[in-house]
């Protein structure tokens, strides 16, 4: 007998836990899904979601607002997505405002992002459409960081041809750097030019202790 009530307390304490769980998770299930509070719907256009799924949070100003409510195709170039937003977000949210596909985080899952328009327009309404913005995808940065990496390998791959026909003395600057009978040649022309302005300079000073030049220029200034 003593077994048997046994038995049923712990059932009863079983059942009791699990109609106990199983109304939480309606209740955070509902919360998620925004059945608990005042809603109103709006809607957007993409080209590409970019994996977006039906549940998935919409957020406005870093703040979860609301869910995606449905996803339809309406032509081979568009998907028009439905958005459940809370109540208490529709003052912050004007009709100029703009809707993105994110992640949260790196690689979270999917989200709607809400930009907020220009200050100064009305409120929207129920069963608005709002304009979207094609986001950037993973799959594009990868792609922009490859094409990055590819024209790096080229500019390197060029400049060690450079530096290698510089070693072996070819081209301009090569032969300026390896060749020892041009740069003997240069080195000998500059000396040629220090001479000839030394000399310059001496006839100068010589010309001008010229009696009859020092003639002249008394008569100049004379005039």
């Amino acid at each position: 007998m003593e077994k048997t009530t046994s038995q049923h307390v712990k059932f009863g304490i079983f059942i009791s836990t699990s109609i106990l769980l199983f109304i939480l998770a309606l209740y955070f299930i509902g919360k998620r899904q925004q059945l608990f509070s005042n809603t109103f719907h709006i809607s957007t256009i993409f080209t590409d979601i970019n994996g977006l799924q039906i549940g998935n949070n919409v957020r406005f100003s870093g703040i979860n607002v609301g869910v995606v409510d449905d996803i339809q195709q309406i032509s081979d170039s568009t998907v028009r997505v439905d958005l459940i937003i809370d109540d208490n977000s529709r003052k912050f949210i004007k009709k100029n405002a703009t809707a993105t596909v994110g992640s949260d985080g790196l690689m979270g899952n999917k989200l709607i992002i809400i930009i907020p328009g220009e200050s100064g327009q009305s409120e929207l309404a129920n069963n608005d459409i709002i304009t979207s913005a094609q986001s950037i995808t993973m799959d594009q940065i990868l792609l922009q960081i490859k094409v990055t990496t590819d024209n790096a390998a080229i500019i390197t791959d060029d400049l060690a041809v450079i530096i290698n026909n510089i070693r072996e003395g070819k081209g301009t600057i090569g032969k300026l750097l390896v060749d020892s009978v041009f740069a003997q040649t240069l080195d000998d022309a500059l000396v040629n030019i220090k001479h000839g302005a030394g000399g310059f300079k001496q006839n100068m000073k010589a010309a001008s202790n010229n009696i009859l030049l020092r003639g002249f220029s008394k008569k100049k200034k004379s005039e």
